[in-house]
């Protein structure tokens, strides 16, 4: 069949590699995809967030599937237009994709459900958010109630820097939360309606320091599996918080189809829900797409036919580790227009993937930085640590004078276990 993957990031470029080497993909074809996705797809330039240019592309080239990978064009509806028009497509309706578009949707549908989360206030107002935190302990979390690309969180540790936050939003929906003591990590779960399987776990690093500090970014690097959240905690994340969101998604009429990604904080009474994502994260995504095994476009394409009681992921039994290398000034103002250079060299290292997530061709054939996250450096490995020493082998050998990246991805786990 032919493909149509939607997006242009790093994760988008993951899927393209993985999408290409799936027996059941005819022609790949990326809408707008980005220079790494060029090796791999025919890039369109179409908007992915508007249905009716979707449809209309994906209609012209005898699409039989399309994947959406960023969250945009789903809340826009363009999972919606794709079903209408009688085409299979990775991903949910615009209604279930508000367990991502707004976090007070999902906390709400955890209270009515009994999903286990954080205490949670919804308020849309600054001097009524500000008297919220009374009610709150020290640290306080403040989210920004819709979309924010991975950075709309706000993990206060003094007053100051909450009250900052709600300022900051100008009265727009909030979510002020108790924060939760423990150690994160993330769940990826296939789901076509009320099936729901486990896919992978991975841990990412948000903020943008060693050491986990500085300000929350879209993840500056990020490994898989992770061992912290063990058999018996992901059976219990199952049973406790995804497929009972799937039951009452399916129950409200609009059903969840796709990738459902579950942001779990690992408590002393067990798993807690951070917050949803409906789509494959990213950097997660470039760390567990190079583990899957067999044909990746033929399971997602039993996700989009309602089909999913029919297959088993298959994961290798590698450990990966993806570091980004992110522009100077992310993730505030970052440099745009750095020339980067060796990315040949970076992956003559074994089991080395480079995954482009901000980066463009000038006229002349240089690759240049757009900003942001920059490139996705995988790595696989038969340990983790093997995987780290790869992927750094890879990065070191980068030529990018404007960019940056953390060198302790991974650090917890391999601080147990070295």
């Amino acid at each position: 069949m032919n493909i149509l993957l939607l997006g242009s990031g790093g994760r988008e470029d993951a899927l393209a590699w993985g999408l290409r080497q799936s027996p059941s993909c005819a022609e790949l074809f990326a809408a707008p995809g980005n220079p790494g996705i060029a090796r791999w797809a025919e890039c369109l330039a179409i908007d992915p967030s508007d249905p009716a240019q979707v449809v209309a592309s994906a209609v012209a080239r005898n699409i039989g599937l399309v994947v959406v990978g960023p969250e945009a064009p789903l809340v826009a509806g363009v999972a919606d237009a794709c079903r209408a028009a009688g085409i299979a497509v990775f991903g949910p309706d615009a209604a279930a994709a508000m367990l991502e578009g707004s976090k007070g949707f999902t906390k709400d549908l955890c209270l009515a459900e009994g999903i286990p989360t954080a205490r949670f206030v919804r308020i849309a107002d600054t001097d009524a958010a500000l008297a919220a935190l009374d009610d709150f302990g020290l640290p306080v979390v403040v989210k920004a109630d819709g979309l924010a690309a991975g950075k709309g969180v706000t993990v206060a540790m003094t007053r100051a820097e909450a009250e900052d936050a709600v300022r900051e939003a100008g009265g727009a929906p909030l979510v002020i939360e108790e924060f939760l003591e423990g150690e994160e990590a993330s769940l990826f779960a296939l789901v076509d309606g009320e099936t729901a399987i486990p896919l992978a776990s991975a841990q990412d690093h948000k903020r943008v320091g060693e050491g986990d500090t500085g300000p929350n970014t879209g993840g500056m690097g990020a490994y898989s599996p992770a061992p912290v959240l063990t058999p018996e905690l992901e059976a219990r994340a199952m049973e406790e918080i995804v497929r009972p969101t799937a039951r009452a998604m399916a129950r409200a009429g609009t059903p969840f189809s796709g990738l459902l990604y579950a942001g779990l904080m690992l408590t002393a009474e067990g798993p807690k829900l951070i917050e949803y994502n409906v789509r494959f994260g990213d950097p997660e995504c470039e760390a567990i797409v190079p583990r899957l095994k067999g044909d990746l476009a033929a399971l997602l394409l039993s996700v989009a036919e309602g089909r999913l009681g029919e297959v088993v992921p298959e994961l290798s039994d590698q450990h990966s580790m993806t570091v980004i290398l992110a522009a100077e000034g992310y993730p505030g103002t970052p440099k745009k227009g750095g020339t980067i250079d060796a990315i040949e060299a970076a992956e003559r290292v074994p089991g080395v993937t480079v995954f482009h997530a901000g980066t463009a061709r000038h006229a002349s054939g240089a690759l240049l930085s757009v900003g942001g996250r920059v490139l996705a450096v995988t790595a696989l490995g038969d340990t983790l640590a093997e995987a780290r020493a790869r992927a750094y082998q890879a990065v070191d050998a980068i030529d990018f004078a404007d960019g940056f990246h953390r060198r302790d991805i991974g650090w917890r786990e391999l601080e147990r276990r070295p």
